[in-house]
């Protein structure tokens, strides 16, 4: 932190904090995805960490969807996803995150030639040692890709059914909205739900409200990630509200993929306006240039917060996790603590 941060900074920097929604290979900084793209040379992503700011500039969703995959292609076998799993971690931990969801989608590096059961013990060993280690807690939400279709709904399914690691604790759907109607995968998510998994697709961030409804009705949605056009559906926003149905909200990202225009416009205020559970994250950070503390900051400033308010939208985050009740006490015993000790 530079000499020059405010108090408010000081304080975001230090809260203990869990993160919900945020993609796995999404969260390698320049320094790991540079070392992978200089181990892999017939990559086209650059191996320059200074030069991957550029890369990393979009111009839509779309051209967003086709860096990202250059990315996960980077990811080729169990010591690239090990490597990459708990460095994510030691990245979290600089930034007081004690409990991280993260969205892991196994398709991608299965059809690349990694076998299930590798990449399943490749993320569990790096999650083992990160809690042993570093002392963070990581889950798993493993979710489809949607834009590689049925097939890969259904292989997601079946990796995370028959191998259903100690982490998986959730089920998840992202990639592109437009084109990717959300009912055809009602059959996997009733699958991964009758084995036990939450139900966590995105929804409604680049199209419309019928999106977020249809995750509710059809895939049993028990968190919605992004869902930013439900602003736009005033009974939606109710039935959210009502039922504290979470949203996972990532400014930063909205910008970033041109899903919002800009940050003063962002729905975050009505949404909260209308009582809505809602989380901030930093979705895929390093290629957006944030980080969790840096989404904290801009949601100090969208929504006016203060110490306290900064601390309930902690205690937001550990609410709508899928912690075990042991542990969301503890977390939520040490954000009051420490916000008791910086307001002394």
């Amino acid at each position: 932190m530079s000499d020059t941060a405010s108090p408010l900074d000081a304080f975001i920097a230090g809260l203990p904090k869990a993160e919900l929604h945020v993609h796995h290979v999404g969260s390698a900084s320049p320094r790991i995805v540079a070392e992978l793209a200089a181990r892999h040379p017939d990559s086209k992503v650059p191996t320059d960490p200074a030069a991957l700011a550029e890369y990393f500039s979009f111009r839509d969703f779309a051209h967003f969807i086709e860096v990202y995959l250059s990315v996960v292609d980077l990811i080729r076998d169990a010591e690239d996803v090990r490597l990459l799993t708990y460095e994510v971690a030691r990245d979290m931990v600089r930034q007081n995150i004690r409990y991280a969801e993260l969205t892991v989608t196994p398709y991608s590096s299965v059809r690349r030639g990694i076998p299930d059961r590798a990449f399943v013990d490749a993320i569990e060993d790096a999650r083992k040692a990160a809690e042993a280690e570093l002392g963070i807690v990581l889950r798993w939400c493993f979710d489809i890709p949607g834009e590689a279709g049925l097939a890969s709904a259904e292989e997601t399914a079946r990796i995370a059914t028959e191998l259903q690691p100690d982490g998986l604790v959730s089920f998840g759907l992202g990639g592109p909205e437009i084109g990717v109607p959300r009912p055809q995968f009602k059959p996997y998510f009733d699958r991964a739900r009758a084995a036990g998994l939450h139900s966590v697709p995105h929804a409604g961030e680049t199209t419309g409200p019928q999106t977020i409804w249809d995750a509710l009705r059809e895939l049993g949605a028990e968190r919605i990630g992004h869902g930013t056009s439900a602003t736009q559906d005033p009974r939606l926003l109710d039935h959210l509200a009502e039922h504290r149905i979470p949203l996972e909200v990532c400014p930063t990202s909205n910008i970033a993929t041109r899903a919002v225009a800009t940050l003063d416009e962002h729905p975050v205020k009505e949404m909260v306006a209308a009582g809505v559970l809602v989380t901030v994250n930093s979705d895929d950070p390093p290629m957006f240039g944030t980080d969790l503390n840096t989404e904290y900051a801009v949601a100090a400033r969208l929504l006016q917060l203060d110490e306290g308010g900064l601390a309930q939208l902690a205690r937001n985050a550990v609410e709508a996790s899928f912690l075990d009740a042991p542990g969301k006490a503890k977390l939520t015993a040490e954000i009051d603590s420490y916000l008791a000790g910086w307001q002394r």
